[in-house]
């Protein structure tokens, strides 16, 4: 029976490792074929724990499965960001994302759950490092014990692997190999990129120029982010069909409206960075880039329209702890969460139904006398998980935001995206994204004038689980203004008329925008 256990426990050994190595590090390659073929990384482990003298073996099985164990807990943040963010982790700048993570985690599904997902992701961490040790140290100690079979054997699968490879049947896997490499060259890129980052923002060609945004003077102008608004949203029914029907309301309001796409820095989540990038013209698609850019004096689009005169405001809905980041947009005054009068239930991960936020801006600001204001509203109903999201409710029953106690869905907790039926997630997600556009179509209606500038425009796509594998980094953004001079400004740029742009619209990168609204709305330069 110990003879019996002793071998099943060395079998399991190698046949975790053999996983361990072959597995892809996206989802979306997990295949039976994928793990049918033989670790090349794995031939070589053996023949070198065989070759090595006995008081070097033991210690070198242990380092050489912890080393594989860490680099498992890599491979499975690859697949988790592959996931959300469309990328793999990356091991200089991608560490601090894993705070805002934990704080989703306990703004949507309380601080127990956020505790203990904490908890158990170290308790995963140490089960998988030390569970990789054990299984090289048991596969070490038995390729010595058979020293001639295991030299035999490994012999024969490299032979094997040559032969086969050369007619083209996959018979081997080098997958550990080349995620190691890929993680290097990010490793090597990250390392530089602060000075990649400092040479970008050195360079701009608005500092200091005099009489910019002269052609908007009087305007209010409003830029808002509906988040997780991306291109693939565009492909569903329901967010198709209130685009249609909203540019066919604004029309007949008085409204002109052109629309194009932005590719973002991010995906799935960093609203934070497709924001900075979008109000400061430099590409911030990393956290490193993004603390670099606060700490620094660079010209944004808030700034700019305080020192042309306007009084620059962020309503940030979504910020319910100190912002000292905030001072580097210099806004004349910043609304966080607790500054907006909301008295109502939470819906998910949004503090404020979107309507709300509007409707407070509205308040706050533009409903009393006042000089041309700038506002920057990043709005968050449409956030992940999607569900549950407020019913649109008449303007004037807002109030203080008790009417949405009401609802059924504000008791509801919030469900994971993850592990639900793909397609209702979809549906949550579609819902949403329509509840945020109707606020903003609804708010034109109700509040627009000759006098207001309205930029609304996607912060970065949702999850894979909705854009599906494959999908791009593009966002729509619309400008919206009942001023026909405002859209004579812009038609240089050859945006697809309406708030809806077609598959062929114009691309830029999202850190375009500022220089090309900029230039657009100030004299030429001399």
């Amino acid at each position: 029976m110990r003879t019996l256990l002793r071998r099943t426990g060395t079998v399991l050994a190698g046949l975790f490792v053999v996983v361990v190595l072959t597995a892809p590090s996206d989802l979306e390659e997990f295949t039976f074929e994928a793990f049918l073929r033989v670790p090349l990384e794995g031939l070589v482990g053996v023949m070198v724990l065989v070759l090595l003298p006995d008081r070097w073996r033991k210690p070198a099985a242990v380092a050489g499965g912890v080393a594989l164990g860490l680099f498992t807990v890599v491979k499975i943040m690859d697949i988790g960001f592959d996931m959300v963010l469309y990328r793999p982790f990356d091991l200089v700048l991608d560490w601090p994302l894993l705070v805002p993570a934990v704080d989703f985690v306990d703004v949507t599904f309380g601080r127990f759950a956020s505790v203990l997902a904490v908890v158990l992701t170290g308790a995963l961490v140490a089960g998988i490092v030390w569970l990789t040790a054990v299984s090289v140290l048991r596969l070490g100690s038995a390729a010595a014990g058979h020293r001639p079979v295991a030299v035999r054997a490994v012999a024969l699968a490299a032979v094997a692997c040559v032969s086969l490879a050369v007619p083209g049947v996959p018979v081997y896997s080098d997958a550990a190999a080349t995620s190691l490499v890929d993680h290097a060259r990010r490793f090597q890129a990250g390392l530089n990129d602060r000075e990649v980052f400092a040479a970008e923002a050195s360079a701009d060609a608005f500092r200091g120029q005099s009489g910019l945004l002269s052609s908007l003077r009087g305007k209010d102008v409003v830029f808002t982010f509906v988040e997780s608004y991306g291109k693939s949203a565009l492909d569903l029914p329901d967010v198709a069909a209130k685009l249609d029907d909203g540019n066919a309301r604004l029309r007949s309001a008085g409204y002109g409206a052109r629309s194009a796409y932005l590719t973002s820095p991010t995906a799935g989540g960093g609203s934070w960075m497709a924001q900075a990038t979008l109000l400061s013209g430099l590409w911030i698609d990393n956290q490193q880039r993004y603390r670099n850019l606060v700490a620094s004096d660079r010209l944004t689009l808030p700034r700019a329209f305080r020192e042309a005169s306007w009084r620059s405001v962020g309503v940030v809905p979504g910020i319910t702890q100190a912002w000292p980041e905030g001072d580097f947009f210099h806004y004349d005054e910043i609304y966080a969460a607790q500054d907006l009068g909301y008295a109502g239930p939470r819906f998910g991960y949004a503090t404020t139904p979107d309507q709300f936020t509007l409707e407070s801006f509205q308040r706050n600001e533009r409903s009393r006398p006042h000089g041309p204001v700038m506002a920057a509203i990043p709005m968050v109903s449409s956030h992940a998980p999607w569900s549950p999201t407020p019913d649109f409710v008449d303007w004037d029953r807002l109030g203080d935001g008790s009417v949405y106690s009401a609802m059924p869905a504000s008791d509801d907790p919030p469900e994971s995206i993850f592990g639900r039926d793909p397609a209702a997630v979809r549906a949550d997600y579609a819902h949403s994204v329509s509840y945020s556009l109707e606020s903003v179509i609804s708010y034109l209606e109700r509040y627009g004038d000759e006098n207001l500038v309205f930029v609304f425009l996607g912060d970065h796509q949702p999850a894979q689980m909705v854009t599906g594998e494959g999908a791009s980094r593009d966002v729509p953004i619309t400008i919206v203004a009942k001023d026909p001079a405002v859209l004579s400004r812009v038609e240089a740029w050859k945006w697809d008329d309406g708030v809806k742009p077609g598959g062929s619209a114009p691309v830029s990168r999202m850190s375009e925008f500022r220089d090309q609204f900029l230039s657009a709305f100030s004299p030429p330069k001399l």
